[in-house]
């Protein structure tokens, strides 16, 4: 079953001058399995609309439920619904606070009622797959580690939670190139590996276009499209710039293409464009 939200509404700082509405009866179902990239300028409603797809925010109007059970209720069922969902937030010293890697990541399971020995497991298990070496960084403080690794250390404590639901929230932003690709190959792996859900907040069109199966662009507390990313990009490029977003730049180097007369087709990966144009010009070269 999905996470689904039916009409679901919220107003920041309601009654007051301040009164922001964020979400406008918002309806949605994301199923396991997808990979759903959300993506909407700022203030546009896209952390608000994550937030509550974790339970950490309780609509006003409208439910929330994960796998058929309402969120909002206080019932050992709707806490085991909110354990389903895993988030990690924009900046991992956000979410780091304890005084060894081990120990943050340890939190999680331990509050699932985890025993000693299955814990030790889940941490371990979950340092590896994070590609940290449980020798090397368990007992030290995770406030000392580079960006990169304390991004891992936050990604390897949700995934000591085994959710079913994984909620990323910018998790490249101030990485390197590098560091960035391997955050992500750590990401599809546990998608492919578990089947879960992931949904990703991201400003990057690219890691949108190429890896997400499903596209959400939001606006003013809406969701206006809903689709596969290449249909989208391709197809909705000026709905897209209308609330200041765009298309990645492999789209557009694509559609340049094409006005100059070549027969490449838009692809999310410059490196199949590569192959596209090559193949163009030896076609032109044989003839």
């Amino acid at each position: 079953m999905p996470i689904s939200l039916e009409h679901v509404s919220f107003t920041y700082m309601k009654g007051t001058p301040f009164e922001k509405t964020a979400l406008h009866d918002v309806n949605l179902q994301i199923e396991k399995g997808e990979f759903v990239a959300v993506i909407g300028h700022t203030g546009s409603g896209k952390s608000t609309l994550v937030q509550h797809l974790s339970g950490l925010l309780h609509p006003q109007k409208g439910s929330v439920c994960v796998d058929g059970v309402n969120l909002n209720a206080k019932n050992a069922a709707a806490k085991k619904a909110r354990n389903s969902v895993g988030m990690v937030f924009q900046y991992p010293e956000h979410q780091i606070f304890a005084e060894t890697v081990y120990e943050d990541i340890a939190f999680g399971p331990r509050n699932k009622g985890l025993t000693p020995e299955g814990t030790d497991r889940a941490v371990k298990d979950a340092m590896a797959f994070a590609g940290l070496d449980f020798e090397t960084f368990a007992q030290r403080s995770p406030f000392r580690l580079s960006g990169g690794q304390m991004r891992r250390v936050a990604i390897a404590g949700v995934v000591a939670m085994e959710p079913d639901y994984l909620i990323l929230d910018e998790p490249s932003a101030g990485l390197d190139p590098r560091a960035r690709d391997e955050i992500f190959k750590e990401i599809m792996a546990l998608y492919r590996k578990r089947g879960i859900a992931v949904i990703l907040v991201t400003h990057n069109m690219e890691e949108a276009a190429r890896y997400a199966t499903r596209l959400l662009v939001v606006s003013d507390g809406r969701i206006i499209l809903d689709g596969v990313p290449h249909e989208i990009f391709t197809n909705h490029k000026e709905e897209l710039l209308k609330v200041s977003m765009d298309v990645p730049p492999v789209y557009k180097l694509a559609e340049c293409l094409q006005e100059h007369g070549l027969n490449v087709k838009s692809t999310p990966e410059l490196a199949d464009l590569e192959r596209q144009i090559l193949k163009v010009r030896r076609s032109r070269h044989a003839d």
